[in-house]
């Protein structure tokens, strides 16, 4: 009896996009550009009529070890988490913790005044509350006018 097995390539790709797949989505920080070689971290950025608003979780970081700066719209967060190294003689059999320092750098849409920015730290959760510059928040004009005497254009 002959029992030679049909390779498909087609089965190939679909077992191939599954597992991109299945690990994408239960592990999405395997698939984050890693900046120079540091670890990144996931962020929700969103924007009201007034602000800017960015999440960023950050465990195992303390807040003092957080350096928020900004150069015009970009905004950069910086941090150290403690060192969690085990022992030289331990061996991983898994290991998706990072460790050392990491970075990130967003663009944001719009110019913002970071003067006036406030950064609350709980839980391992950095939220930044960046506002919008003045000059771009929405403002009313008031109309002026004479209602006495005034001419129609229309006569």
């Amino acid at each position: 009896m002959n029992s030679q097995m049909h390779w498909d390539p087609f089965t190939d790709l679909q077992n191939t996009m599954d597992r991109l797949f299945d690990q994408g989505f239960s592990r999405p920080w395997r698939l984050m550009e890693r900046e120079n070689s540091h670890s990144s971290f996931p962020v929700n950025i969103w924007e009201t009529e007034n602000e800017v608003h960015l999440q960023a979780a950050l465990p195992g970081v303390r807040p003092d070890d957080v350096n928020i700066s900004t150069a015009g719209e970009v905004v950069t967060i910086k941090a150290e988490p403690q060192s969690t190294e085990s022992s030289s003689d331990s061996t991983y059999h898994l290991r998706e913790l990072s460790s050392g320092p990491f970075s990130r750098s967003f663009t944001l849409s719009v110019p913002i005044d970071a003067d006036k920015a406030d950064a609350k730290f709980e839980y391992g959760m950095l939220h930044l509350t960046l506002p919008k510059a003045e000059y771009l928040r929405p403002r009313q004009i008031k109309v002026s006018g004479s209602t006495n005497g005034s001419q129609s254009l229309l006569s």
